[in-house]
């Protein structure tokens, strides 16, 4: 009889006083990959992910392995690769359509053929559970409750029906968004330069991601609930199943755009329900909870701006 792989997730962890390190949680005990043989770094991990996997399934039975230490024990950090690039869905929720149009007083429009996609800068961008600073000069900030994905293999051109054979992992995303900051007020709205991504959505820590990866065997991408809730308010409550384009769609359009890569992260979009739709935004003190079932809860509190040196 074949021994089953017990449920384990991917952690990157810290003890106190000592640098983050790669983990694999198991029910609350974690096992440090470097101590086990594997790769010390995540990205080393997805790097070869298609020969990683079987060891770390491995690891995961084995009766013989110490754990580092538990959960209590450690501050998680971002449990993703920092190297590969940050791509992100927009308007890709059926229920947020209406809601973004009653906001700009316009007709609901769904006709979009194929996905929408930006990128932000991954390494400055990316976060973990724990405080996220609002950016300098932000009194607009949006929470997005967002299902993230983790490419496992190269992916060029590749169909849909086996676009879901390259993702490794998922895990939870808050694509925060300084409203207020998106739009340059010296420049009218027609003008080309209007518009400020790098400042509405490219800020420090504007990507919290966690708590830890699972890997994506035995997942259907469609079929999760997705939540958000500030100060234990509930703000955003629905499914993946309302997304418009698929997360195997949205594989198979980036794949056409340029080649995804093993590391590689793609923010699926987000639910009606965003702050901009309330007139409600986040302020220091606030504590935001992002859940996806099956894959954990994020927890970020909301800090001041530091004061510059």
């Amino acid at each position: 009889m074949t021994q089953s792989t017990p449920p384990f997730r991917l952690v990157r962890f810290a003890l106190p006083g000592l640098a983050p390190r790669a983990g694999l949680l198991l029910g609350e005990r974690i096992f440090d990959l470097q101590s086990a043989g594997l790769p010390a770094s995540l990205d080393d991990v997805f790097a070869d992910w298609s020969a990683i996997l079987p060891r770390l399934q491995a690891l995961a039975r084995s009766d013989a392995a110490q754990p580092a230490a538990t959960l209590r024990q450690v501050k998680l950090h971002a449990p993703v690769p920092l190297t590969g690039t940050l791509y992100c869905a927009g308007a890709n929720y059926r229920d947020p359509i209406a809601e973004m149009a009653r906001i700009r007083g316009m007709a609901p429009n769904e006709d979009d053929r194929e996905p929408w996609h930006f990128i932000k800068p991954t390494r400055a961008c990316i976060s973990g559970p724990g405080p996220v600073v609002r950016p300098e000069g932000c009194r607009q900030l949006d929470w997005e409750a967002e299902l993230a994905v983790v490419i496992g293999r190269k992916a060029h051109r590749v169909p849909v029906a086996d676009a879901l054979s390259f993702v490794a992992c998922y895990t939870v995303a808050n694509d925060l968004s300084a409203r207020d900051l998106s739009r340059r007020k010296a420049r009218p709205a027609d003008n080309p330069f209007h518009f400020d991504w790098l400042a509405h959505k490219g800020f420090d820590g504007s990507c919290p991601l966690g708590p830890w990866l699972t890997p994506a065997d035995g997942i259907d991408p469609q079929k999760l609930w997705i939540r958000l809730a500030v100060n234990g308010v509930s703000k955003q409550d629905s499914s993946t199943s309302e997304m418009i384009f698929s997360v195997a769609q949205q594989i198979a359009h980036l794949s056409r755009r340029t080649t995804l890569l093993p590391g590689d992260i793609i923010l699926t979009g987000t639910p009606a329900g965003v702050g901009s739709g309330r007139n409600e935004f986040l302020a220091p003190g606030d504590c935001v909870t992002v859940e996806i079932e099956q894959l954990g809860e994020l927890v970020n509190d909301i800090v001041e701006t530091e004061s510059p040196a």
